[in-house]
């Protein structure tokens, strides 16, 4: 294969590698459809590409025809259901029914007119059905799109980058000394395929995330920080020091308080504070754990919850990570325009004041809660903007180094 050649299929696959590597990262968010979904479309197309470029240990040309035929209608009925299945036309009808059938019995009966046939002829049949359901997919995704689901849009993009690369790779398999610009287009187009899908995917992804956080708390969700709203956030502290199983043990209470938010709004006004608090919410989430319960405290900050704490230098560690994350400066949008958003305004830095608390014994989650918001607040006076309760003193004091 010619330098430049190999050059475009190494980008290829680091491409098919980054998808998987998101759909790892979506399972582990327990979001199993989308994350199969993705790491199909990867594993599927770099298979594909890896056969057709001659990567399969067989010496025998013949045999080698006939497996890249099996490769051929395997990748692409797998990658049609999985099309047909992100779309939510493989709901529980009957004619769902029948295209489930359908696309694996035309596949069956290519592979068995192929076994008939001779070698080369076998390769031209797997890959003229991979090209025919490729199509029938693009006369589907486009109808979807026409009545007016725009998700289907990048199908039909998707469907055509597919079509160019699987033509170019049948090429290539039948003519092992094609041109590199042929391999440039087709790695090129197989790039195209797989960025497309991963955009459809992560649409669908961050629609289920929301869904997610709608659904477990109903119309006490914000949508502006994603998290517990105030009436929420209550709740979320009855549960977590309520429960049967947490009676007794020692709960983490983190608040965060902003100390510049309404000198923001004063400034450049109400879209300037509700993009400050939305990229303060979206730092929280990325650095927060997952076993950490998270909600609104009032209009300038946050509170979270450890349920059970073993190891007080764990809240500790949690509080630097919290301050680091929030205090990274960010150019924030003073216009409302769509248009506007990413042009930035104004630069800005989140004047944070975090307040730790183990809460246990006798205190009461009230009182807890209280005391933490008013160590945040203490914190904005110190120059770490850490604050804790000092057991040996006695008071709030400034987190040690």
């Amino acid at each position: 294969m010619d330098t430049l050649a190999a050059g475009f299929w190494g980008a290829f696959f680091g491409t098919a590698a980054l998808m998987l590597a998101a759909a790892f990262a979506a399972f582990g968010r327990s979001l199993q459809r989308v994350a199969l979904a993705a790491a199909l479309s990867a594993v599927m197309s770099a298979l594909f590409a890896v056969a057709y470029l001659g990567g399969l240990p067989v010496d025998d040309r013949g045999v080698e025809y006939r497996l890249l035929a099996h490769v051929a209608v395997g990748a692409s009925v797998t990658l049609s259901l999985m099309l047909l299945s992100l779309l939510g036309l493989l709901r529980p009808t009957e004619r769902t029914r029948r295209w489930a059938w359908a696309l694996p019995g035309a596949g069956a009966l290519a592979l068995a007119a192929g076994w008939l046939a001779a070698p080369a002829a076998s390769l031209v049949l797997g890959s003229s059905l991979a090209l025919a359901i490729g199509l029938a997919m693009l006369v589907v995704t486009l109808r979807r799109a026409v009545r007016g689901d725009r998700q289907a849009w990048a199908a039909v993009l998707g469907v055509l980058f597919m079509l160019a690369a699987v033509a170019g790779l049948s090429w290539i398999a039948l003519h092992r000394d094609a041109p590199w610009w042929i391999h440039a287009v087709s790695a090129v187009a197989g790039m195209a395929y797989l960025s497309v899908m991963a955009f459809a995917l992560w649409t669908r992804y961050s629609y289920l995330l929301e869904l997610s956080e709608v659904m477990a708390h109903g119309p006490e969700y914000d949508p502006v920080t994603r998290m517990r709203s105030h009436g929420d956030t209550s709740q979320m502290v009855g549960s977590v020091f309520f429960s049967p199983g947490e009676r007794g043990k020692v709960v983490g209470v983190i608040a965060v308080c902003i100390a510049n938010l309404y000198a923001l709004e004063n400034l450049h006004g109400r879209a300037a504070f509700n993009h400050a608090l939305f990229i303060c919410a979206s730092r929280l989430r990325r650095c927060v754990p997952p076993d950490v319960e998270m909600g609104r405290l009032g209009d300038d900050g946050f509170l979270l919850l450890v349920r059970e704490v073993r190891d007080l230098q764990r809240l500790a560690r949690l509080a630097r990570q919290i301050r680091e994350r929030l205090m990274r400066p960010v150019s924030l949008s003073t216009s409302r325009k769509v248009a506007d958003l990413d042009a930035g305004g104004t630069d800005w830095v989140a004047e944070a004041g975090v307040g730790v608390l183990a809460a246990g014994g006798r205190l009461r989650p009230s009182q807890a809660v209280a005391t933490a918001r008013d160590m945040a607040r203490t914190a904005w006076t110190y120059p770490s903007r850490l604050a804790w309760y000092d057991q040996a003193a006695g008071e709030i004091a400034e987190m040690p180094a």
